[in-house]
């Protein structure tokens, strides 16, 4: 069993709001393992317990809280009507309710009241360029004020908000924004990163060549760039209109609210579209008993406005915390930046990913060294597994008293399959437990669930934030064959999990790119926690390149500076990976590379990786923050 790290106190455990939602539980349940198999035993129960408790605001009450239960195609909260933005907005007073930071720009408080008064400009404004239930507005923003008041002006309108980060290049957003056909399309001037300020002009015009019947273009200025285009309505002008209070279009519970996108770096990305009432419902379980988010409260993540946390942080305005916004390099001018955001702010919930706690490691810095940290009750995690060894970094260098919550879920349901619990112990190296309402279990090639062991992430009953479908996938095939192919009427994520005697978990890495060195299945994640406290290596990537009718597991590594991959390092590598693994999980090549490739939202890209050295065609290189990396591994150096 691993080591507990961190115990909540009994006094801590009765402030919870999971506390109290136990209390009145069914049942009354008094562990969070009792909790869980009644939040799946009985699907109904649970989710209405959820919408009660968290206050959901609907204008027509649910008549029953699923239908048949089948997946896909289960109905959620049949016979409601509701709005998500008046749920965000239900505030409307002088607290906070963002703080917009990022480089080069002063913090910018936005109060409760004021972010209601600059919605209903927002949404005079688009209802005025003819936006209308079911629309689609699209932005190519960065993580500011702007975008979360036009994503909350869309969906006061019933209309469907879209995004991506403006680092992207221009047909990773055209092969996103292209599938939906926006009626509006916002984009910044600009963006300000690592010290330099990027111009978005170029990007913009060639989006617009494009991308046909995009009927409004509304341009944010946030870097100073004055961005020029035919059609162009500045920001200001769209808020030029009078004070009058939200009007909240009502919809039905599975009517669009978002149109989300997977990688796509080996194929078109998917367009995948989420509903109302199932993202409202999911972020409201999450951010108050698995976060532990009380009114008042300020969270914090690092992310884009490309991937799912920026969604994610933007609906904890329904739990009545303060949001901060940060647009910019998490370690420009250095790697405390972020740390010192945090004391400047107040921020009782830090989200990050490992790769940043790893570049605040290996740079030697001690955050509780150069911020004041009291306020910060939790660090959250999210994009790849947490090491055995951060764990241990936070603790010492962080703040000893704190719950460390590694999640793990994806785009594709907007939320967490296994997610941090505020009343249970953190344990080196998990997950503290399965999420509630998630009927997730490890799966081992039999198709038989397994306790201790590797297996594949499944999700044997429906949960709310399933996707509704994928946008233009018209018969539902696309939608059904990305997940309930491999298993019928089961949900297969494509993540290799273990699920301890605990209850906690711990994640091995995308299963669609395991490795299969002699039929043994291995997860990616495995050989990286072995070698990253090697302090010659700086990143790497790892995958299994087909050959003979096996599988050769190949090795690619970043190396620090002055290190030099010679026949010394590399023994030193695969003995570290013997040692911390197992002999199956030696690499049969080892090479050094300039960078390692990443998506815009910071996931290593296997695929992309294995489908250059194996010849086959990276399509979609503008989905990579880095695509000339993979040049690289193109002229790695195989025999033969």
């Amino acid at each position: 069993m691993a080591d507990v790290l961190w115990r909540p106190t009994q006094q801590r455990i009765e402030r919870t709001q999971l506390h109290r939602f136990m209390r009145t539980a069914p049942g009354a349940p008094s562990t969070y393992p009792e909790l869980w198999e009644w939040s799946i035993d009985d699907l109904a129960s649970f989710w209405a317990k959820v919408w009660a408790d968290c206050g959901v605001i609907a204008a027509e009450p649910y008549t029953r809280v699923h239908g048949e239960l089948r997946m896909p195609g289960t109905d959620w909260f049949t016979g409601a009507r509701l709005s998500f933005a008046e749920n965000l907005l239900r505030r409307r007073d002088d607290r906070p309710a963002l703080i917009g930071a990022g480089e080069g720009r002063d913090d910018e408080i936005v109060t409760y009241a004021e972010l209601h008064r600059r919605v209903a400009q927002a949404q005079r404004g688009l209802a005025g360029l003819g936006v209308r239930a079911g629309d689609r507005v699209a932005g190519f923003l960065p993580n500011c004020v702007e975008t979360v008041v036009l994503a909350l002006a869309t969906s006061a309108l019933g209309a469907v908000w879209s995004s991506c980060s403006p680092d992207f290049g221009p047909m990773g957003a055209v092969d996103r924004f292209g599938q939906i056909r926006p009626k509006v399309l916002a984009v910044a001037d600009g963006y300000r990163y690592h010290g330099k300020i990027h111009t978005l002009k170029a990007k913009v015009d060639a989006m617009l060549d494009r991308i046909g019947r995009i009927e409004h273009v509304v341009a944010v200025d946030f870097a100073g760039g004055h961005l020029k285009h035919r059609s162009l309505i500045p920001y200001e002008a769209l808020l030029a209109h009078g004070a009058a209070p939200v009007e909240f279009t009502q919809t039905p519970p599975g009517h669009p609210l978002y149109v989300m996108y997977s990688s796509g770096t080996t194929g078109a990305p998917k367009s995948i579209v989420h509903g109302v009432a199932g993202t409202l419902v999911t972020h409201l379980k999450e951010h108050r008993l698995h976060v532990d988010l009380h009114p008042g409260d300020v969270l914090f993540w690092f992310t884009t406005c490309g991937w799912m946390m920026w969604n994610w942080l933007v609906s904890a305005l329904a739990s009545e915390v303060t949001i901060v916004l940060y647009d910019g390099s998490p370690t420009y001018p250095g790697p405390d930046v972020l740390w010192r955001l945090a004391e400047r702010t107040g921020v009782t919930h830090f989200g990050t990913s490992p790769r940043f706690l790893l570049t605040c490691e290996r740079a030697g810095l001690a955050p509780s060294a150069v911020a004041d940290l009291g306020r910060l009750r939790a660090v959250l995690s999210t994009g790849s597994p947490l090491s055995p060894e951060q764990f241990d970094w936070v603790y010492g260098n962080v703040r000893p008293d704190l719950q460390l919550a590694s999640m793990s879920g994806g785009t594709d349901l907007i939320g967490c399959f296994a997610a941090g619990v505020p009343i249970l112990p953190v344990r080196r190296g998990e997950l503290q437990a399965r999420a509630l309402g998630m009927a997730v279990e490890a799966w081992d090639a039999d198709g038989k669930p397994v306790i201790g062991e590797k297996g594949e992430l499944v999700c044997t009953r429906p949960f709310p934030s399933m996707p509704t479908g994928f946008w233009g996938d018209d018969d539902g095939s696309r939608y059904h064959d990305a997940y309930f192919t491999e298993h019928p009427g089961v949900w297969t994520h494509g993540d290799f999990i273990e699920i301890r005697p605990s209850g906690g978990v711990v994640i091995y890495g995308r299963s669609d790119t395991t490795l299969n060195p002699g039929g043994v299945r291995i997860g990616t994640a495995e050989i990286y926690r072995a070698i990253d406290g090697l302090p010659e290596i700086v990143d790497s990537i790892v995958v299994g390149r087909p050959a003979a009718g096996d599988v050769e597991i190949v090795l690619c590594v970043q190396l620090a500076s002055g290190a030099t991959l010679d026949e010394a390092l590399a023994r030193k590598i695969r003995a570290t990976i013997r040692e911390q693994t197992t002999p199956r999980h030696v690499p049969r090549y080892v090479f050094a590379v300039p960078a390692v490739p990443y998506t815009i939202s910071g996931k290593k890209v296997e695929k992309a990786v294995l489908a250059v050295i194996t010849g086959a065609a990276v399509e979609n290189r503008d989905a990579l923050t880095n695509p000339g990396a993979l040049d690289a591994y193109a002229a790695l150096p195989f025999p033969g």
